[in-house]
């Protein structure tokens, strides 16, 4: 019965909706009621008492459709959630069941859907290749280093502790100058990604950088997250100079690794849980 009834309300609620945020109830001189959509096609006539209509609302009817509970719009995606109208709308911005946006970069991909879907989504569309593990060692060669365009380097998903993570690396213009970039994203929300942690370290020439942070959730685009600069950031020059040889060629390896952070049911203290 609980299932059949939401399922009713699902029914009406677009409805609903279109008539809350743009149509008022408006009533006659004898407290006959119609929408103000009806007004102009009953030539703005009570169609019940044929008495001329004006611009009267009926207050008490628009409150009743406001107070109206109904389902959150993603219940077919597993949100129990019931809420009056308007706190229904704050709602939704912000389920923990809405779908995620596609997390490919390198084009304007509108597919929307939940974490399996996207999965299968980025291994069969965009052809990302798919990895086992939470240890990674990627390399990268350009022949022509000072041709930077804005442009995706590489997307990587790998499955570990039984959720998938992208690996991002990216070329683009930090201001005037050219910028190479790795992060990694949680495909998931942002309160699970901060129960996981990652680094990355590139170098070379008995130099190295490291960066270690926390994966920023999906539910951030990619573009957010490379313009708040979260990630390893590596400059040109120094890019060139891990490269080693003539400076002439770009020649970085990026290597890190994804742990589980724990509280020691003891002390309450984060240690880490390494994958193996």
């Amino acid at each position: 019965m609980l299932t059949w009834l939401c399922f009713a309300k699902l029914c009406l609620q677009t409805y609903i909706n279109i008539w809350i945020l743009t149509v008022s109830s408006l009533q006659c001189h004898n407290g006959h009621t119609l929408c103000s959509t009806c007004k102009t096609r009953v030539q703005n006539r009570c169609p019940t008492c044929r008495q001329e209509l004006g611009d009267i609302r009926c207050l008490a009817l628009e409150k009743v459709a406001e107070s109206l509970e109904l389902p959150c719009k993603y219940y077919n995606l597993g949100c129990p959630e019931i809420f009056p109208y308007y706190s229904k709308l704050k709602h939704e911005a912000i389920c923990n069941f809405r779908p995620y946006n596609c997390p490919y970069a390198g084009s304007e991909c509108s597919v929307v859907g939940d974490i399996p879907f996207l999965v299968a989504h980025l291994r069969d569309d965009h052809k990302v290749d798919m990895h086992i593990g939470c240890t990674f060692n990627h390399r990268y060669v350009k022949s022509n280093p000072r041709e930077v365009e804005n442009a995706t380097w590489m997307l990587t998903v790998f499955h570990c502790f039984g959720q998938y993570f992208c690996l991002h690396f990216e070329a683009f213009q930090l201001g005037m100058a050219p910028v190479y970039m790795a992060f990694l994203r949680f495909m998931g929300d942002e309160a699970e990604a901060r129960n996981y942690s990652y680094s990355l370290e590139v170098g070379g020439n008995g130099r190295k950088l490291i960066w270690e942070g926390t994966p920023r959730s999906v539910r951030d685009s990619h573009r957010k997250v490379r313009d708040s600069h979260d990630g390893l950031i590596i400059q040109r020059n120094m890019a060139l100079f891990f490269s080693g040889g003539d400076r002439k060629e770009l020649k970085l390896r990026v290597t890190g690794r994804i742990w589980k952070e724990q509280q020691s049911p003891e002390t309450g203290v984060c240690i880490p849980n390494l994958c193996s």
